[in-house]
């Protein structure tokens, strides 16, 4: 099973788990101040969910890709949306401070 290192946390998932839940099974500060109740739950809308991810998961799907084109996103920045990304080995993940996690200082770290 893949270990997960977040925000100061280690913990396993089974492969092809959607990393939005693992972290929110697990205790993790996902979402950025008031973005905690104004979020999509997970259908990759918002982009609230956004975070830097070291290791092995899915390919970026087209939900991904579209919300992270647009503002207050840039396609250049190596975010992925926790929400339409699945676990396939061993990850860490950085959340960066903004309402989206669009920031450049990080908000918690592996």
């Amino acid at each position: 099973m893949p270990q997960v290192i977040a925000q100061g946390k280690t913990f396993s998932c089974p492969v092809g788990a959607n990393l939005r839940q693992v972290l929110l099974e697990n205790g993790v500060d996902l979402y950025n101040g008031q973005a905690r109740l104004i979020n999509c739950h997970g259908i990759g809308t918002c982009g609230t969910c956004a975070v830097a991810i070291s290791g092995e998961v899915s390919e970026v799907n087209r939900r991904d890709l579209i919300r992270r084109s647009l503002p207050p996103h840039v396609p250049q920045r190596d975010l992925r949306l926790a929400c339409q990304t699945k676990v396939l080995g061993d990850i860490t993940v950085t959340k960066f401070d903004g309402f989206w996690g669009q920031g450049t200082a990080p908000a918690w770290t592996a």
